[in-house]
């Protein structure tokens, strides 16, 4: 990576920035959005074919331990009983959705993340997995993948997952350093993730994924290049690599962590510099942003196939599809809509006990947002805009429209992070590392607002 990034490059284009899961993004999300406007976007999903597929996303907050770098919405307790009324209430709350837009639409992808979605016992999984069944036709081959905390299952555990339907598991491995563990208070032996792995390979999932942090508490290029070693011989089908963004001001439990135990910034990019060479050499694919996968991946297929997309859950194999969104927090999408669930337990259950679907808020996509939300999903998936197919399918003269935008990357050309022709923007290799900044150059609402805190910086 040294060779493609230097120092002069990071201090022009590593900004705060969104990840874009979603344009326009959740921070432009409004309360004058609610159950009315969702509802709306449902019944005409509805009407429409039954053989569009969707995804389903259901959020399990609970978490026995706190996890102190932890961004996530989550309710921290030892006591499972609270799992059980969880279910009930999300039951509820797909009932109502069921309502407006009827049963057995096709699924191709569920997701169930957290929190800690293995703080549900078995017979609360296998609870959980039957409500979709009835109400969903979950197709041969999709991608059905939950969050794993290795702190919480065993090779028995994972067997039973299997059973139930799930064929890609995601384990929040972080780092392996024991001293760093201890920092972040998320205590887990490289031997019992490497006994689950294994089992998991064993059992017949499809796919095993790491999540790795860099940035945290007592790391340092040594330790992380430890770590990196054993997930060398781990050997994950794809490895997810997040730099830790520190926002104790938005996140309270990030209080607990000391700054001064945070690596600098040069150390930083040394970590990550090591991680891309090291993947690397692995045979690791760079999908993209913060992606790895092997090369018989899925991921790393439809990456070399122009499939890639990107959705709340980051980047997907999956066709762009309605996302049902269910639990607490939870964000989903349904034709031109975004919607959120409330963020808290209380308002939750309140909003289902009065019969209403609990959104608190969300956003009907204008022209605008929809043509945007194309030009940055092909930059941050494919890595390559067509002005032709965009502008035939919006409407538009690409040049005309976007002519403020393609003068604002004469500058990234010069840096070498893109290349843009008469016919398209492509992304150098460069430009993947510092694809965010790029896309950033589409949004809208963020050339009106350079209040860019609320977002972690891109590298």
């Amino acid at each position: 990576m040294n060779h493609l990034i230097d120092e002069s490059l990071l201090q022009r284009f590593d900004v705060p920035g969104p990840r874009y899961t979603s344009y326009p993004t959740a921070d432009r999300f409004v309360e004058a959005f609610g159950p009315g406007d969702y509802t709306q976007a449902l019944e005409q999903r509805g009407a429409g074919s039954l053989a569009l597929p969707l995804s389903v996303y259901v959020h399990v907050p609970f978490c026995e331990s706190l996890c102190y770098y932890c961004a996530c919405n989550k309710v921290i307790t030892k006591h499972h009983s609270k799992s059980a009324e969880y279910l009930r209430y999300l039951a509820r709350e797909l009932e109502l959705q069921i309502e407006h837009f009827g049963r057995g639409h096709s699924v191709s992808q569920l997701h169930l993340g957290g929190g800690t979605p293995t703080f549900l016992s078995d017979a609360e999984l296998e609870d959980l997995m039957n409500m979709m069944r009835r109400h969903f036709n979950l197709v041969p081959g999709g991608e059905y993948s939950v969050e794993v905390d290795p702190r919480t299952v065993s090779a028995a555990r994972l067997e039973h997952l299997f059973l139930l339907g799930f064929n890609r598991l995601s384990f929040g491995v972080q780092d392996f350093d024991p001293a760093v563990q201890k920092a972040v208070h998320r205590i887990q032996p490289a031997e019992d993730v490497f006994a689950l792995v294994e089992a998991a390979r064993r059992i017949g999932f499809e796919s095993v994924n790491v999540d790795l942090i860099y940035g945290l508490p007592l790391q340092s290029p040594e330790s992380f290049r430890r770590t990196l070693e054993q997930v060398q011989q781990l050997r994950p089908d794809r490895v997810a690599l997040y730099a830790y963004a520190h926002l104790p001001t938005r996140f309270k439990p990030q209080r607990r962590i000391h700054a001064v135990e945070l690596p600098s910034g040069a150390d930083k990019l040394s970590m990550l510099s090591l991680s891309l060479d090291m993947l690397s050499d692995a045979g690791y694919v760079y999908v993209g942003m913060d992606h790895f996968a092997l090369p018989d991946d899925a991921l790393a297929v439809a990456k070399r196939q122009g499939r890639l997309h990107r959705n709340f859950q980051g980047y997907s194999t999956q066709p762009d599809c309605d996302l049902i969104a269910l639990g607490v927090s939870a964000i989903g999408r349904v034709g031109a809509t975004y919607s959120q669930n409330a963020k808290t337990l209380e308002e939750y259950y309140d909003l289902l006990d009065q019969g209403r679907l609990p959104i608190v808020r969300g956003l009907v996509l204008n022209r605008d947002d929809v043509l945007r939300r194309a030009v940055i999903m092909a930059i941050m998936c494919q890595g390559q805009v067509d002005f032709e197919s965009i502008s035939l399918g919006h409407l538009i003269d690409f040049r005309r429209y976007f002519a403020r935008e393609l003068e604002q990357l004469q500058d990234m050309q010069g840096w070498g992070l893109v290349k843009v022709t008469d016919s398209s923007i492509e992304v150098t290799s460069a430009g993947w590392y510092l694809v965010r900044a790029i896309a950033m150059v589409f949004d809208q609402y963020l050339q009106t607002d350079r209040d860019r805190a609320r977002f972690s910086k891109i590298i």
